[in-house]
Formats: C-alpha cells, structure tokens, sequence
C-alpha cells in the first residue's frame, strides 16, 4: 500500500474540486506540492457530479481531475459519496430519508438525512459506488478508496419505517421465538408482552422517554450491525475494481458502531479525523472544568489505536472551526497545529491529512477554515506546514512503529451502548475513565485501550501487565473465563464498582455480587449505594492514604481464603466495611475497588503496581507535557509534547538523539509554548 506501510510518514489534504474553478486546480496542486502535500482527498460529498440525474451517469469532471493529479504526481484519495444522497433521489425516493423519533422525516438541505435500511437506498448507494470504482478504479493516481464519509457523525440514530422493518427481521434472525424475545427483554414489566412481531418498532416517543432498556440495547446493536453491513456493501463493490495495491478505509470513529469489526470486515485500516480545537469552542468551553483541553484527544487517539496499531489522519485541524449554526473556536496559534500533528503521530498515524485545502466560501461550514483562507493567499498556518513537513522528513524512520504500554483500560462495546441508556451505568463509566487517564496523563504514564470482543484472545490481553476494567456492568461467561485465564497466568486485573450485576441483554442477576466475576474477587456485596450529592463524600483509607470513595460504593466482603481487604471506608455510616480487596489467582492478582475512580485513586493504583512514571530515568517532565512512545525493532521513540502556552523545562540525564536537528542533547531543555521533540 502507498500509505500506512511503515516507511515513512506522509502528509495530504482535503480537497474539494468541485468547490472552486477548474483554473485553480493546477496552482492549487503546485502549491500542496511546495508545502510537502502528496496526497488529496477527494468526491466524498459529490454524488450529483457522477450521477446528476437518476440513471445518467458522466465521469468528465473528475477525470480531469485525476489526470492532473497524475500528471503532477500528487495522489488521490477517491470517495464513495453515499454520505450526502443527491436532491433527485430523496425527493424522488422519500423512503431513503432518516426520521426523527417521532417519525418525522429528516429533509433533504443538510447532510446525514440519508438511511442506510432503506432497500431503496442500498440499492441506489450500491450502484454508485459501482459506477465510481469500475470507471475510476484503474487510474493511476488513485492510491486508496474512503468509504462514505464519517458514518454515524450528527445521526447514530435510525427511526424510519424502514428501520422498523430492518429491525424486525434482525430480531427474528436473533430470537428466533417471540417467546425468546419476551424474555431477554422483560416484557412482562408494564404490559409489554408481544404476540406478534408487528407490534415490535424501533423505539418510539414514550411518557418520559422512558423506552424498555433491553430493547433500546438491542436496538443499539442492531443500528450497528446496519451500519456495519452498508460499509461491507461498499467495500466488497470496491474491491472487485480498485487496483491490487489500492486501500480501502474510513474515516472517523462514532457511536452506536463497532469500529473494530467494521474495520475488520471491510478496510485496511481506519482513519481518524481530528479536531483538538473542540476543546476551545465557544458554545462547549467550560473554565471551570479540570480537563486536559486538547490534550484530550491523546484519549480519543488511543480508540482508534485499538482499532488500527497504524493508522492515518483523514481530517486533522489546520484552522478555525465552525459551522455557521455553532462549534465556533479560534485559529490555532502559532504552534498548535504542529503540536496537534505530532499528537497524532506520536499515537501512531503514519498519515497526516489536513482539513482542509481551501476554506470553503458557500455553505454551512463557511467558518471551518482550512489551511488557506478565503482569498487563499499564504499565511502563518501555510509556513508552518512546511516547517511541520521538514519535522516528518526526519521521522521516516519510526514509521510503522508502534505506541508502547505496559497498562491498559479494557471497554466493550456492550458495556458502551448499556452506559449510554442507564444512568447509574453511566455516571461511574465516565467518572472513572477519564479520571483514569487524566492520571496517566498526569504522571507521563502510557496507557492503551484493549476491546474486549468475541475474537480477543489471552495473547492480545497477555500484551499488558495491568489492565483496568473499571465497571463491567454487563458480564457473560465466556468474558469472565478469558479474565480468569488472565490472572491466573500473571496479569493483574481492577475492576470498581458496580461490576457485573447484568447479563448480556442487560437485565439483572439473581446472583450475589458481583455475579460472574465473584470467582475472580473472592468478593461478596451485601449492600450498595449511590453516593448522595448531600453527603459529605466518603473516603478510602488505603494504607494511610485517604481517597474519595466517587460516585457510587460497593460494601465489600471477602469470601475466597485468598481474599485480602486492603482499605477500609471511613466518614459514612458503613465506616470500616472493606472498600478495596485483593485477591490471588494462581501467577495474578484481582483488585476490587468498591468505588468509581477518581484521578487520585487512579494514580495511586499506578504507584503502588509499579507503573507510575516509566520512563523517569530517561526524561524528567512538567505536569503540562505527555511523553508519548514507539517502539520498532527493538528501537524507542519518545516524543514530548507541550501543551502549555507557557514554556516547559525538561531534563534528559542521559544523552539521547534528537530526531528534528539529527543531534544529540543532554541536561535541560526548554520547549517553546505548543513545543515538540522527538528522541531516540
């Protein structure tokens, strides 16, 4: 493959032809080419250039296009253009539209109206991507195909009557019985028994919006399976035509979707598009809020590490960002997109491509600017793109190297969509993660995240020596025995509260705390509560160390001989109940902590098990900036990203390469405001 093939990092951009006037085209080329461009994005919202009436089909515009590409040696990116469906059909087929929950039909005018469980627009969206990649598939400047374009982004949510239907067939294919249906889902709660499977709908406007939980998580999937199955229709058209050495991706990773499957059935790698100026938007930004700002998006990196080790950067900022209806944040300053380039490439992009060329000068994104602004003239952002190119020329070697921890956080995608519907579920989950990380961040510790699925293996979880898996709420048999598999080789699994009181389909268990897992904590659970915004918060004393006990606590027991209580609460009325228990299985060891994680919890966990700060000896850093590294063939690469608009000092006790200059520096060193170094 041209791109993504672990010998060098390479730099594109979008580009939209059919926005701006065909003499443009080759100075526009020329110019990407002088900045260190050599790749362009291109059709993803083009539909109607291809096919501008129902059935007629003409390819003249980007044929010359790509043969100017060709001609100039910059690389194309084609896309499929089934993101934004032509005026002619929706109007013509008004069944191919999404609808609201209340059955209102979303109209044509803006972009994600169209539903990929209409036959109709399957059909139709097949026959485009057939006409594209048949006719442009053999073109030499093609290097890669993108499927639609971020599928799920503004709309995971499908209420058409043809969802309806889709979802109908899905169930039967599931449950097979009406009876089995009723009793995953508990139907008879409030008089909900079916006796016919049209009297199933997607879910539906309620008194308090208050759908059945079981039907809205199979729901949930079933929306995934959609759209897992609408890229798969893609994909295999694709593949029929496009050239051997030709990739196939997508760009993006958004809810209600099983990227890693997605990813595993149809693309070659997934691509990610990045915009760390969300944390600066004016309708978001929050002054009060302790969060890492753009630093953030080292999390969402970390997703979409799990899915591709490698990946590419479809859309990474390069300008200010808003659409005319909001999302309005500033232009980066100077720094900030070189610093949010190398964030990208430090996760493990191999391919940078900026959003976009040409800011655009019609339409809603008039205010989401590229590297160009309107009169397209030569700017700050334009000179520091060819400054950040220089930088990737210097690190072609550590292409196809990849992030490096010995820690991880597990999510599943079940567990996901469950936190999504239910309040408890959710107020833990997005406590403990992100304070998980903001510790990690905090202490320069490098963290992943691992997918438990129904294809992990022990080897993918053996990578790592500690793995969280904060609240498992919905646990199965299969998880809990691959979990036990783990420990008792030698890993060292946590788990917090709330942890596995449902089954699969998400209703409760009979059983005694924690259910499944109670073979692993040598842990009972006699009793539990949400933490009640009136109290004063309870408190951990974990070997003198007193940590807020956040969200929700779990009265712990010991019942397994191996299992060994570790802390106590304190300032509450089940003061010295057990809060933290260990327990040994065979080679490991289980941690259950009692509460959600906050950021000192977090921390004091990667103290005590040994993985705060692992690469002390070699860097001493600021709180403000991450160390981020990549191994290959046995040879470290570590980059220091600042993140601060202040300089930071940091120290290198031993000398060590500096990838930029091709020198060796020793002692301290201070980065500018946004500052990066790449050392070996």
């Amino acid at each position: 493959m041209e791109l993504i093939n672990g010998q060098k990092i390479t730099l594109g951009t979008c580009y939209y032809p059919e926005h701006w006037d065909k003499n443009l085209w080759r100075e526009d080329l020329e110019r990407m080419k002088e900045c260190g461009i050599e790749v362009v994005r291109i059709a993803e919202f083009a539909w109607s250039k291809i096919e501008p009436r129902e059935g007629e089909f003409t390819y003249e515009f980007f044929n010359k296009f790509l043969d100017l590409a060709y001609e100039m040696n910059v690389k194309v990116i084609f896309c499929t253009p089934t993101a934004t469906p032509p005026a002619w059909l929706t109007e013509k087929y008004p069944e191919t539209l999404n609808a609201a929950i209340d059955g209102t039909l979303y109209r044509h005018g803006g972009r994600r109206h169209y539903n990929y469980n209409s036959p109709k627009y399957r059909e139709l969206a097949k026959r485009i991507v057939e006409k594209s990649a048949s006719h442009y598939g053999p073109h030499p400047a093609i290097i890669g195909w993108q499927i639609d374009n971020e599928i799920n982004c503004e709309k995971s949510e499908f209420y058409s009557e043809s969802d309806t239907a889709a979802f109908r067939i899905w169930l039967r294919e599931k449950y097979n019985t009406l009876d089995t249906l009723n009793e995953a889902w508990g139907t008879v709660f409030w008089n909900q028994t079916y006796t016919d499977w049209s009297q199933i709908y997607v879910p539906r406007p309620t008194p308090s919006s208050s759908n059945n939980p079981h039907q809205v998580l199979d729901y949930t999937r079933f929306i995934s399976d959609s759209a897992c199955r609408f890229a798969a229709l893609q994909s295999s058209v694709i593949r029929k035509y496009k050239k051997p050495e030709d990739f196939i991706t997508t760009n993006g990773i958004f809810s209600n979707l099983d990227n890693h499957r997605m990813r595993e059935e149809s693309l070659d790698f997934i691509t990610y598009d990045s915009y760390p100026n969300f944390a600066y938007c004016r309708d978001r930004f929050d002054q009060k809020e302790d969060s890492l700002r753009d630093r953030m998006w080292s999390r969402n990196l970390m997703e979409v590490r799990s899915i591709s080790s490698n990946f590419g950067i479809m859309e990474q900022q390069s300008g200010a960002n808003g659409w005319n209806t909001g999302m309005a944040a500033p232009t980066p300053k100077p720094g900030q997109m070189t610093l949010w380039t190398m964030q990208s490439i430090a996760h493990g992009a191999d391919y940078i491509s900026y959003f976009r060329w040409r800011t655009c000068t019609v339409g809603t994104e008039i205010y989401w600017h590229g590297l160009l602004d309107y009169s397209g003239r030569d700017n700050r952002r334009i000179a520091e793109l060819k400054e950040i190119h220089k930088k990737t020329q210097c690190l072609s070697e550590l292409a196809g190297s990849v992030y490096k921890a010995e820690a991880a956080v597990i999510r599943d995608y079940d567990n996901i969509w469950d936190s999504q519907l239910d309040t408890w579920h959710n107020a833990v989950e997005w406590q403990s993660q992100l304070s998980i990380f903001r510790a990690a961040q905090k202490t320069h510790t490098p963290l992943d995240y691992v997918y438990l699925r129904e294809t992990t293996t022990i080897e993918q979880l053996q990578k790592y020596k500690v793995l969280f898996y904060p609240h498992p709420v919905l646990m199965s048999p299969e998880r809990a025995s691959l979990l036990e598999q783990y420990t008792a080789q030698g890993g060292t699994l946590i788990i917090g509260c709330r942890s596995a009181y449902k089954d699969m389909n998400g209703r409760c268990t009979t059983d005694c705390l924690p259910g499944l897992l109670k073979p692993l904590t040598g842990t009972d659970i006699p009793e539990y509560t949400l933490v009640s915004p009136e109290d004063t918060p309870p408190l951990i004393n974990w070997d003198g160390q007193l940590l807020e006990a956040a969200v929700f606590n779990d009265q712990l027991t010991p019942v397994l001989p191996n299992a060994q209580v570790l802390a106590l609460y304190e300032n509450c009325y089940y003061e010295g109940t057990p809060a933290l228990i260990k327990n040994t299985i065979q080679k490991g060891t289980v941690y259950h902590y009692g509460a959600a994680f906050n950021e000192q919890a977090a921390e004091v966990f990667l103290e005590k098990l040994d993985l705060k700060t692992p690469y002390e000896a070699h860097f001493t850093l600021p709180p403000q900036c991450e160390i981020a590294p990549r191994s290959k063939d046995g040879t470290t690469y570590y980059f220091i990203l600042n993140y601060s608009n202040t300089p930071a000092v940091i120290c290198l006790p031993h000398q060590k390469k500096d990838l930029f200059t091709q020198t060796y520096a020793q002692g301290t060193i201070t980065l500018p405001p946004y500052g990066v170094k790449v050392y070996q």
